[in-house]
């Protein structure tokens, strides 16, 4: 093992430790690091990522069932449009994007480049959603929103997903607060059930089209999935929000950094 896969291992623990210490997000750093330090190609990286997410979420879907915060009803309903736009994006849309999706003088915009910076574009979304305040729950009851409005949002969902290769459960749990009327922790773990689902069905799609090093990214997983372990232990002595507000900051800069890596 050279010096540069231990870091990306190390890196697999971290990205672990941050899912159990904030119960999300940390997976969004699984693409950068497959990426930038292990020097996959983004197409190979998005797949590994969604079968590493996948397994992880379904670690921490048993984690949060044992604590009472998982409707395996709602969270099934929700999953159903969704990951038949992961799939299917992964299996059409993703190998179907042309290599060059255009050029501007001598620069040109490549598929490569397209994807991740579509990615940090996603991955400031998801540092807005960390570092903001979260609203307080005063018992208000929203009025539930039809089923086919669901199911055009888990559409469009689960195709993000399936082009960046993160959980989007920062997108999710909104969804689910308005839509099914739940409180926001048990939105949280529900929204774990349609994360581990998307992300291995999206897999199943890239199993068919790429060619898998199943080593490498078994050993990265279960790293990631000791680390989830670990970092649920350390959260019983550290607080969880100010942590995701600080790591929030993290993937803000993170993306930054991306945008500014693919298009100097």
């Amino acid at each position: 093992m050279d010096f540069i896969q231990l870091l990306g291992y190390i890196g697999a623990l971290i990205v672990g430790l941050v899912l159990g210490l904030i119960g999300g997000g940390g997976s969004i750093l699984t693409v950068p690091l497959l990426v930038y330090l292990l020097g996959y190609n983004p197409v190979v990286a998005t797949a590994y990522s969604l079968f590493v997410v996948g397994t992880s979420s379904m670690v921490g879907t048993y984690q949060k069932y044992k604590k009472g915060f998982v409707d395996f009803k709602i969270g099934l309903a929700f999953s159903f449009p969704s990951f038949i736009a992961v799939y299917l994006s992964r299996r059409y849309l993703v190998p179907g994007i042309p290599d060059t999706l255009f050029s501007f003088g001598d620069h040109a915009l490549t598929k490569e480049m397209g994807i991740m910076i579509f990615f940090a574009f996603i991955m400031l979304l998801a540092s807005f959603s960390m570092i903001k305040k979260e609203k307080k729950n005063k018992g208000v009851i929203l009025p539930s929103q039809p089923y086919y409005k669901t199911f055009v949002q888990g559409l469009i969902i689960g195709t993000v997903t399936g082009l960046i290769g993160a959980g989007g459960g920062f997108l999710y749990v909104p969804a689910l607060v308005v839509w099914a009327n739940i409180p926001m922790k048990k939105a949280v773990g529900t929204s774990l059930i349609i994360v581990t689902i998307n992300s291995l069905i999206g897999f199943i799609g890239d199993v068919q089209t790429l060619e898998i090093e199943w080593l490498f990214l078994l050993s990265f997983t279960l790293i990631s999935i000791i680390g989830i372990i670990l970092g649920v232990f350390i959260s019983k002595f550290i607080s969880g929000k100010k942590l995701k507000k600080s790591f929030g900051f993290f993937v803000l800069i993170m993306a930054v950094y991306i945008i500014y890596k693919e298009l100097k």
